[in-house]
């Protein structure tokens, strides 16, 4: 008959690749399950207001006009919700895909088993199917995996928060079951009114559980031949069989039979079981609803029978500790003491392992509700009676887990050389017979050997017989073998041989060579299998954090310790075959996804608990600066040798030496751990402790300047998609002391207030920010020095890049404010259609010019305040990255000057080929899909070869009007400025304030964003204003320059300076004899 899993079976591959994908699904879900955007749960108070409106659950589909009309009415809520889509885009794409396979995976379930009654499947049956081994397991699992994903679902990913996350699709099985976390009231039905609603066939469900009650279908109890085993034997199925009664939920309540048999299978002696890769279940709580299994299980609950098991385990406890300590002991597992006692120490194995399964599930804290009376009294019960002690039990399972490890590696070694050694064992044997049959022909000199012609024969036949034994029929080589000695002790007896000491010696070393042939033809794969699923600790993928403190703490005292740890993690990563098994057999793509999952939360695990050796690596380092700093003096180079004594200070002294010797112990620790693979992660100890003393430092650091950094005035990234964000060496989150995240955020906000154009003054050519009222200076571009020596480049830039972003923001809020203010206002739009009438041509002048000028002022006077702040804030900050630029490209020019040379050249160069390609498109030019130009970008604002000015930072399309609103902006500004030869521009009142070079900064970074068609209507329009103004004090007679003009003049005189364009911009439109009349002021 054709192999079910062949792959030529279409219905045996069918069924593998939906138990293949289910347990890709449960890693995915699981691994979604940490990545939950916090805003989902709505728990904060500033989250319900902020995104309460546009956060919804399936309550939506009761009434989606009401909510869609709540987001059409109000703009700004429309605006949240598309910021709120693009930031959560990715992860939520990626919970609607997870979610989508659940319910895609019991549909093809579903299909499989329709096909299957239809008979698509030639000569298949759901019978035939749960006849053979393969098919009877795949179709448990099958069924198994879908409960498994619906109780992962529910208690990973609540309820509303799955509504909220799929809301676009109205999945009824997603839809909220009421569950709450262990401790609260537990719904009615469930969970088995979730289970039903996707129907499956009740036919399949019933053969199921038909067959995990009856059959041992993986064959485990031959792993485990003791009696009192075999519930350990059965867990796994123990386990499946709990997540499928559930999908008939009549055989709990009522079918008091089944359940007593089921109890006495896979319950007899436990409580507490794990149905999938460490997620743990107490019986006494899950049943509790349902009569016949609550009333089957208090024969298991009843008081003498716990009694009687951990008594059971504390003796086993006692027993074991030393029988593996003593196994342990250097030099006591040799081959030939492995090979003559396999059955012994499996034994040892397999009641290690069952001991520490038992007692590690029947103690653990998370299958324990603490506020269930009855269940805080068992596990009292098991405490005291089995004399439960945390750190012995630890101490077991890592004496078992070094003893398994150490065996399976023996055992593996042999299995290699079994051949070689058996070939090698029955040549010498052969020989030494050969020789003895030479022996007796009379020709070998040896002394008093008398010729025996039939003793002769006899040895060669018998040298002949060992040379044919054959390696390949392993059976029959051992019966013969067994003969074989019988026949060389009979015939010692017999001959009376015993008298030649050479002849016995002879004799002795074949029979010997013998012995070793049949040691080592029993040495079977069968026992590595047998170890395999013996030491499973797939049970302990989540408890064993538990045991993380007492790991540390006897790492702490005893470094060496990590050697033993290794096995216990090597141990823990034999869980991965449990999900992977059926993934590798159908050869799924997801293999590397779900083996890197597993792996990596093996790993980070790892991290965590040798994490306490870069830790006590600080405490210690603290304790030595504390010394040197505060205890031990520093000795003068000329010194009084009766002061010797004092400034020895021995005591201090060797405290340090003691606490460095301390630090070389811990880094040995670590590095004793050898490479090793972890499912399929590599950990090399040296990275490992790299990474922890990286990730020490880094929290260290953060937390002094998050303390540090605390000031008292009066587009969001997820942590998973940040390039500067590690898994490994993560930068800590405090608590939030103002609006900022980071330390850099309160230090940049502290640098925006103390340098805020509304109470100082920028003076350029001095390079600082003086008090508008008291004249003091506030500060200079010393700062930028300081911070530099503080926090180093990285820190600088990254200052650079927060302000960046902050510009980017601030211009995004103006332009929606244009858009949705200004523009929508129809007596501000007829104020600006006027003054373009007004204006035209540009190349005019304005008759009546104060007038006209003066009236639009007025008429949109209430929209330059907010205007006014935008523009000066993006000016103000601007300057700030003006001065990071120069600092960052000083200290480069300074600390590697061959760094920026090579920086300025290379792109020098590259504007010259750009600019070469523009002229002549034949010319090479960078591709799309190169990313120079980007990475060149990154080097250089590093290195500070960068004008912030000419930097476009938001993407921006046509607006009306946009030259005309600027230019009446600039012009309702100037009569608030004065022009005072030493300081350029100033305020007139402190009351008013505008600061000049924020302000022509901010309009010319506005300006840049846009086609430079508007800044020419924009320059154009301010020369008619010139030239109007002027024309208008001539016709006058007024001899003075009116300040107005004197403002705007001074406006394009910047504009030229801080853009570094040519002087033809400014004197296109202004005749070259105001510029002459201009200079005489100035």
């Amino acid at each position: 008959m054709l192999d079910f899993l062949a792959e030529n079976n279409l219905c045996g591959q069918a069924v593998l690749r939906i138990v293949s994908r289910g347990n890709a699904i449960i890693a995915e879900l699981l691994r979604l399950s940490e990545f939950i955007p916090a805003v989902f749960r709505l728990k904060d108070k500033s989250d319900q207001q902020k995104y309460g409106d546009i956060i919804c659950d399936f309550s939506y589909f009761k009434g989606p006009e009401y909510y869609e009309g709540k987001l059409e009415a109000k703009p700004e809520l429309q605006d949240l919700d598309e910021e709120f889509r693009e930031n959560n885009i990715e992860i939520l794409s990626r919970f609607y895909l997870a979610f989508e396979s659940v319910h895609k995976y019991i549909v093809d379930l579903n299909r499989y088993l329709d096909d299957l009654h239809e008979g698509v499947y030639i000569q298949q049956t759901l019978e035939t199917v749960l006849l053979n081994e393969d098919g009877k397991q795949l179709l448990c699992e099958a069924l198994y995996l879908y409960g498994v994903m619906l109780l992962v679902i529910d208690q990973k990913i609540e309820g509303e928060v799955r509504e909220r996350i799929h809301i676009h699709r109205n999945l009824p099985l997603l839809t909220h079951t009421l569950y709450s976390p262990p401790g609260a009231k537990r719904p009615a039905n469930y969970p088995e009114s979730y289970f039903q609603r996707v129907p499956i066939s009740a036919t399949f469900i019933s053969m199921v559980i038909g067959r995990l009650r009856s059959d041992d279908i993986y064959n485990q109890v031959s792993a485990y031949p003791l009696p009192e085993h075999r519930s350990t034997a059965l867990a796994n199925q123990a386990a499946m069989l709990y997540v499928c009664l559930y999908f008939t939920p009549s055989i709990l309540h009522t079918q008091q039979a089944k359940m007593r048999e089921i109890v006495d299978k896979y319950f007899p002696d436990n409580w507490v079981i794990s149905i999938y890769m460490g997620i743990t279940v107490n019986l006494v709580e899950a049943w509790e609803p349902y009569k016949a299994a609550k009333t089957a299980l208090n024969y298991t609950l009843d008081s003498a029978n716990i009694k009687e098991q951990a008594s059971r385990y504390a003796a086993s406890m006692e027993s074991l500790k030393p029988q593996v300590q003593q196994l342990l002991k250097e030099g006591f597992l040799r081959e030939e003491i492995v090979l003559d006692n396999i059955p012994k120490l499996l034994n040892c194995l397999r009641d290690c392992n069952v001991a520490i399964r038992w007692l590690m599930l029947h103690t653990a804290d998370s299958a324990y509700d603490p506020n269930n009376k009855r269940l805080r009294q068992i596990k009292e019960q098991v405490i005291n009676d089995s004399k439960y002690n945390p750190k012995i039990l630890f101490q077991l399972l890592l004496d078992t887990a070094q003893f398994e490890f150490t065996l399976k590696e023996m055992f593996k070694q042999m299995l290699s050389e079994k051949q070689i050694k058996w070939e090698s064992y029955k040549k010498e044997g052969s020989e030494r017979m050969t020789e003895l049959a030479e022996v007796f022909s009379g020709v070998k000199p040896l002394t008093r050997v008398e010729k025996n012609e039939n003793l002769q024969a006899w040895f060669r036949e018998i040298s002949k017989q060992i040379e044919s034994l054959n390696y390949e029929d392993s059976t029959a080589a051992g019966r013969k073998t067994v003969q074989l000695i019988q026949a060389l002790v009979e015939v010692q007896e017999f001959h009376q041989l015993e008298s030649n000491l050479q002849v016995c010696q002879f004799l002795a070393d074949t029979r010997k060579f013998l012995h070793q042939m049949i040691r080592t033809i029993n040495i079977k794969e069968e026992v590595l299998i047998t170890m395999q699923i013996v030491g499973d600790l797939s049970y302990a993928w989540q408890i064993i954090d538990s045991f993380t403190s007492i790991m540390q703490e006897s790492i702490r005292v005893n470094p060496s310790m990590v050697t033993k740890l290794r096995a216990t993690f090597l141990k823990l990563a034999s869980a991965l075959d449990l999900p992977l098994l059926r993934i590798n057999q159908a050869n799924s793509p997801d293999l590397l996804s779900v083996s890197q999952f597993y792996s990596g939360e093996l790993v980070a695990y790892v991290r965590k608990v040798l994490q306490i050796i870069p830790e006590s690596m600080f405490t210690s380092l603290a304790k030595i600066i504390k010394l040197q700093i505060h205890d031990i003096m520093e000795v003068p180079t000329r010194l009084d040798k009766d002061k010797l004594k004092d400034y020895s200070q021995l005591g201090a002294r060797y405290e340090v030496a003691k606490l460095t010797h301390a630090i070389s112990i811990f880094t040995e620790g670590i590095l004793m751990m050898k490479t090793t693979l972890v499912g399929i992660i590599k950990v090399d100890p040296k990275q490992l402790l790299e990474d922890g003393i990286r990730k020490e430092l880094v929290k260290r650091v953060a937390y002094a300047l998050h303390k540090g950094l605390i000031f008292n005035p009066k587009a969001k990234i997820q942590d998973w998609q940040s390039v500067y964000q590690s898994t490994h060496i993560p930068i800590p989150k405090f608590p939030s002391v103002d609006e900022s995240a980071t330390f850099i955020g309160r230090l940049c906000r502290e640098i925006l207030r103390i340098t805020d154009p509304k109470v100082t003054c920028y003076i350029d050519q001095m390079n600082t920010w003086y008090d508008m009222k008291s004249h003091q200076e506030v500060t200079n571009n010393r700062l930028f020095s300081e911070i530099q020596d503080t926090l180093g480049t990285f820190g600088l830039n990254g200052l650079d890049r927060l302000l960046c972003f902050m510009i980017v923001k601030e211009l995004q809020n103006f332009l929606t404010m244009l858009q949705k203010t200004i523009l929508r206002d129809k007596a501000v739009v007829d104020v600006f259609k006027a003054m373009l009438t007004a204006a035209n041509p540009v190349q005019g002048i304005v008759v009546n010019a104060s007038k006209v000028y003066a009236s639009a002022v007025a008429k949109t006077q209430k929209i330059w305040g907010a205007y006014l702040e935008a523009i000066m804030k993006v000016g103000q900050m601007q300057i700030l990255r003006q001065q990071i630029a120069n600092e960052l490209n000083y200290s480069c020019k300074f600390d590697s000057k061959h760094l920026a040379a090579a920086l300025e050249n290379l792109n020098k160069s590259l504007l010259a080929d750009i600019e070469a390609h523009y002229q002549d498109p034949s010319l090479p030019y960078p591709k799309e899909d190169n990313t120079l130009l980007y990475e060149i970008t990154a080097y250089l604002e590093a290195a500070g070869i960068h004008n912030p000015l000419n930097k476009i930072y938001i993407t921006t399309k046509r607006l009306p009007y946009f030259p005309i609103i600027n230019f009446l902006f600039i012009i309702a500004q100037l009569p608030k400025l004065q022009y005072s030869k030493n300081q350029g521009m100033t305020c007139r009142k402190a009351a008013d304030p505008v600061d000049w070079p924020p302000l022509v900064l901010g309009l010319l970074t506005l300006l840049k964003q846009f086609h430079s068609r508007y800044t020419e209507q924009f320059l154009a329009l301010i020369g008619q204003f010139i030239r109007s103004v002027m024309e208008q004090c001539t016709s006058q007679k007024i001899p003075d320059m009116p300040s107005d003009v004197v403002g705007a003049l001074m406006f394009l005189e910047d504009y030229v300076k801080y853009t570094k364009l040519s002087r033809k911009v400014a004197e296109a439109h202004v005749p070259s004899f105001i510029f002459d009349e201009f200079r005489t002021i100035l």
